[in-house]
């Protein structure tokens, strides 16, 4: 068995796999991802860190597992590897503080990941820098060339640079960030004198920033650079137009040395070398500080000069008369020198031209021309005059002639153009063309004045004004616009304001006149004729009853009155009633009341009279027919029944009306008392009864009345005692007399 070849055990490995594999299927897990930080997660700058990942997998039927491994620096991949072995490692050689930071693993097999716990990692110990320059005695404000390296660091850099004097502390010149480890600049120096250069630099890591120690220090010697131009000015007392010789020179011979003069920002001349020189023919305005200065490289260096020129004769002075100046008037542009020196000029020599926008107009010292847009311009005259058959000339200063718009006449109307009779309103004055300001005033009735003043297009000249009554009133306002106080105000009439206005009269009081009058019959038909005095159509008219809660009618006209007509009049109809008006100035006014009556119709009155003429004959009736029957009554009833007297005194029951018969039957009696022997109670009793003797003695009885007709006989109820003398007569029939 140890004598067979390799490639026959090989084969025999990868039937066996085969076979394994077709006989179940694969499956894997990643159990666990680890991560070492060699020698150890703190170590010093320079030496090796080896970052080992390793990863354990759990699996089946697979062969020739592979594992991405991802290296990781603060979340940044720096590494991969895609291995079949289950560890990595990872080398950093040199380690730098650069290399400082939080780093991890990430496993991927297959389609399954897994990372490991993060470690820090901490390098310490900056490498001291390199400083280096090209030149070590520059002139004073001259560029040289440093450079700045640490050239085992890695990263990104911040380089700083510092300047330190004898027995001083260093001071911060520059700061700059480079994206490796080496960084060249410029610097300058303006100290002259020795100094000491050195460098630092920074660097950024998750846990802060470090700082290196300071560079190797590099002596410099700043030397001065004398290139201060001088300036001479040929000629000291100078007047116009004198030739001026400016010269300035520089005494260190240096190439692409350049000399500048300069006048108010502005350079005169420009030369390059030693020296300067400019000559030119002086004028008043060439006064001022000139500045000579020298220029080598970046080097500038310079000196000052006041040159004064002085004047033959001054500035030419223009004027405008007049100054506020309008369309159509007359101006004058009057050129002349206020000021020469005698003996270096003569003034007849003088000659004057005027200019308008840089065209000449004339030879002479005075312009006049009329006032117009066509004229409108700058103006400027030039005044010459001779000295050592020099020419000098000079300009006056420019004046802008515009002439003013004179006011148009303005048009007097009223705001939102509506006004209301009673009312205050709103005036505007305005003029369609016209310079401003322009100032309105508006004069009106009972001696109002009223002012405005417009300065701008944007503004009205808006007067606020008291409530007139009448319309003819609008004729008495006046309005006067003026800008130019030479001349007579424009004026607008009041008659402009009946032209473009809507002018509303409110309504009078109405009147409510009722027709045919304020008492009616029935059945008529009621007419309400509301009306006004004045007021502006259309005209609202409405009609109230005063126990109504809502108007009776409402209509609108253009007439001066209308009415409301009430049909088949009835006693609903009686009460009070007004009528409201109003108009387009929506102010309401009511009439007073007017308050209506209604009589019954005459039929009515005469069915009324009829039934009560009916009622009358039928109570007559019945009263004539009721007493008849009392009377039918009284007769049967009349016969009294004399009881004796023997033992006592009976009471004898009658009615009221019975006694009153008795007593209308026997008038002759009254006053007289009625004595009864007897009264027998029944007729038959007086039938069977003896004839009493004439000379009997009266008997006294107690007789009571009731009322024979409670409603025919209202009299006072109750129980009267009445003596009455009953006398007994041949036939029985009692004689009866009131007590």
């Amino acid at each position: 068995m140890g004598s067979r070849p390799p490639s026959l055990l090989l084969l025999l490995t990868s039937l066996l796999f085969i076979w394994d594999t077709v006989r179940g299927e694969s499956s894997y897990i990643i159990d666990t991802v680890g991560l070492k930080i060699l020698p150890e997660s703190k170590v010093q700058s320079g030496t090796k860190v080896t970052i080992r990942c390793q990863v354990s997998v759990s699996f089946s039927n697979i062969s020739h597992l592979e594992h991405l491994f991802k290296f990781l620096r603060d979340d940044v991949q720096i590494h991969t590897a895609n291995t079949t072995e289950d560890s990595v490692d990872y080398e950093i050689n040199p380690a730098r503080v650069a290399d400082s930071g939080n780093y991890g693993c990430l496993v991927l097999v297959k389609n399954k990941r897994k990372a490991s716990n993060i470690k820090r990692l901490d390098v310490t110990g900056l490498q001291t820098p390199i400083l280096h320059l090209n030149n070590s005695t520059p002139y004073e404000s001259e560029e040289f060339k440093v450079t700045c390296s640490a050239p085992e660091e890695k990263g990104s850099l911040i380089f700083n640079f510092y300047q330190t004097f004898r027995d001083g502390q260093p001071q911060w010149i520059k700061q700059l960030r480079s994206t490796n480890n080496v960084l060249e600049t410029t610097l300058t120096l303006r100290h002259i004198g020795d100094c000491f250069l050195s460098c630092d630099y920074e660097i950024n890591v998750i846990a802060g920033t470090s700082r290196s120690n300071s560079s190797n220090g590099i002596q410099v010697k700043v030397k001065e650079l004398n290139i201060t131009p001088n300036m001479t000015i040929i000629s000291n007392d100078i007047y116009e137009p004198d030739v001026v010789e400016v010269v300035c020179n520089v005494r260190v011979p240096l190439e692409n040395i350049e000399i500048f003069l300069i006048k108010d920002r502005t350079v005169l001349k420009r030369a390059t070398g030693k020296a300067l020189i400019h000559r030119f023919v002086s004028k008043a305005t060439d006064s001022g500080e000139l500045v000579c200065k020298a220029e080598w490289r970046n080097v500038q260096k310079e000196n000052y000069k006041t040159l004064t020129v002085k004047e033959v004769f001054s500035k030419p002075q223009l004027t405008l008369e007049p100054v506020d100046l309008f369309e159509g008037d007359t101006f004058r542009l009057n050129c002349s020198v206020k000021f020469f020196v005698p003996g270096m000029i003569d003034p007849n020599t003088f000659k004057y031209t005027f200019y308008k926008d840089g065209a000449e107009l004339t030879s002479a010292s005075t312009y006049a021309t009329v006032a117009n847009p066509e004229h409108n311009g700058n103006y400027f005259c030039k005044a010459e005059g001779i000295r050592h058959s020099s020419a000098l000339y000079k300009d006056s200063q420019t004046i802008l002639v515009k002439a003013k718009v004179p006011v148009s006449n303005p048009v007097l109307s009223v705001v939102g153009g509506e006004m209301f009779l009673g009312k205050s309103f709103r005036l505007i004055c305005h003029s369609h063309t016209g310079t401003f300001p322009i100032k309105y005033t508006l004069f009106g009735p009972n001696g109002l004045i009223l002012n405005r003043e417009v300065s701008r297009s944007e503004e009205r000249a808006i007067f606020d004004v008291p409530s007139i009554t009448k319309t003819s009133d609008l004729n008495k306002f006046l309005c006067h616009a003026r800008n130019n106080p030479r001349s007579p105000p424009k004026i607008a009439l009041g008659q402009q304001i009946l032209k473009s206005t809507s002018i509303i009269e409110p309504v009078s009081k109405p009147k409510l006149t009722v027709l045919p009058g304020m008492d009616v019959t029935e059945g008529q038909t009621i007419n309400l004729v509301c009306s006004v005095q004045t007021g502006s159509h259309p005209i609202n008219f409405t009609w109230y009853h005063q126990e109504s809660p809502r108007a009776l009618a409402s209509l609108s006209t253009n007439k001066l009155k209308e009415s409301h007509s009430i049909y088949n009049a009835s006693g609903k109809h009686v009460g009070n009633y007004y009528c409201a008006s109003t108009n387009p100035a929506n102010e309401i006014k009511r009439s007073d009341f007017v308050t209506i009556g209604v009589k019954i119709a005459g039929w009515k009155k005469a069915l009324i009279i009829v039934f009560c003429i009916l009622l009358l004959l039928t109570l007559a009736l019945v009263i004539a027919l009721k007493t008849r029957l009392l009377r039918f009554t009284r007769k049967r009833t009349g016969n009294l029944s004399v009881k004796s007297a023997s033992t006592k005194p009976e009471r004898l029951s009658l009615t009221q009306a019975e006694v009153i018969d008795v007593a209308n039957a026997t008038p002759s009696m009254m006053g007289k008392s009625v004595w009864s022997d007897h009264v027998s109670g029944s007729e038959s009793d007086d039938q069977n009864s003896s004839i009493l003797p004439e000379k009997s003695e009266p008997q006294y009885t107690e007789v009571q009345i009731r009322d024979a007709d409670p409603t025919n006989a209202p009299v006072k109820q109750g129980t009267d005692t009445v003596y009455t003398e009953v006398r007994n007569v041949q036939q029985g029939v009692p004689e009866v007399a009131d007590g």
